[in-house]
């Protein structure tokens, strides 16, 4: 099977490495030359444009920024989309442009599988990250080894547009407890409390989470570069608002996560990392929020295995 991979950026990258590394064929596109030519140098194929790369591969892979840029990519490829082509999405997109575009594909006799990831950077950079699938059962089984090769779990989530609703939820669920950590570390600086005692103390108790056990740490550290930034949070964080407004359920923690994270961005810039919002409590009060111990790099401490499907619980 041949595969290309469009979006080579920090978890496109990484997807894309896991799949050189274990032995498949690839074909890479990028914007960034660079990008293309680092992975070129490990085993890769450059694939030219979205066209060439549908035309040559089995399977085309796209891992893009925005909605907008999959809309350009896809609409690309169509012209060269035959029976038994498969388009794999695993950007963070909103489930109702997955829905526009795969009649597209289905028209031309391809097939659609809607593949976001959750974990984090260093996880997808192992092979370890989580992927959900959405799409027909008949297409998971065909992709399930690639997905196995870049992800631990695997999750078929349904018909097309259930993976991106998911996705969606989950970034809204970390953000949240994102701020919420800020918030907590910045209260127990101000109550004297020693703050490695409480990263422990959080992570022992209710209170813990898997964003607690990796941006806490960057945050005490002083590094606060988790790889993922504000202009990307409030696109995943806006699209959750949005399937709540469609389905007309009030919220009111996610308008507060959305204005808050604006001031983030207007105070520290549009793409600034997104642990970089404790820098807001540290200015307000005057406080330092580090302590000593903490790594300036997450790394994935479990070795790579190969990934499975999760059996979803009935009854």
């Amino acid at each position: 099977m041949q595969v290309g991979f469009i979006g080579l950026g920090s978890v496109g990258g990484k997807l894309a490495g896991s799949l050189l590394r274990n032995g498949v064929a690839l074909s890479v596109h990028d914007l960034e030359a660079e990008a293309v030519a680092g992975m070129v140098t490990r085993g890769a194929r450059a694939g030219g444009d979205p066209a060439a790369m549908m035309r040559q591969c089995d399977v085309v892979i796209t891992c893009l920024p925005s909605p907008a840029a999959s809309a350009i990519v896809v609409e690309a490829m169509l012209p060269e989309v035959r029976e038994g082509k498969i388009w794999m999405e695993m950007s963070t997109t909103d489930a109702a442009e997955i829905l526009r575009l795969a009649p597209m594909v289905a028209a031309r006799g391809g097939a659609v599988a809607e593949c976001p990831v959750s974990g984090g950077c260093h996880r997808a950079d192992t092979g370890n990250i989580s992927i959900y699938m959405s799409g027909e059962r008949a297409v998971f089984d065909r992709v399930l080894p690639l997905l196995t090769k870049m992800g631990r779990r695997v999750l078929h989530t349904g018909p097309l547009g259930a993976a991106s609703t998911l996705k969606v939820m989950t970034n809204y669920l970390a953000t949240t407890h994102l701020l919420a950590l800020c918030e907590s570390l910045a209260v127990m600086k101000a109550a004297g409390v020693d703050l490695a005692v409480a990263y422990e103390a959080i992570a022992v108790s209710s209170g813990n989470s898997f964003v607690h056990e990796t941006e806490s740490q960057l945050i005490l550290s002083g590094s606060r570069d988790v790889n993922f930034t504000l202009d990307l949070i409030q696109k995943d964080v806006g699209l959750f608002q949005a399937i709540a407004e469609r389905n007309n359920v009030p919220l009111e923690l996610s308008p507060k996560v959305i204005e808050m994270l604006s001031e983030g961005q207007r105070v520290l810039g549009h793409a600034a990392q997104s642990d970089r919002m404790i820098e807001l409590l540290e200015a307000a009060t005057g406080l330092d929020v580090r302590a000593e111990g903490f790594p300036q790099v997450l790394v994935d401490e479990e070795s790579e295995e190969s990934g499975y499907e999760v059996v979803v619980r009935r009854g």
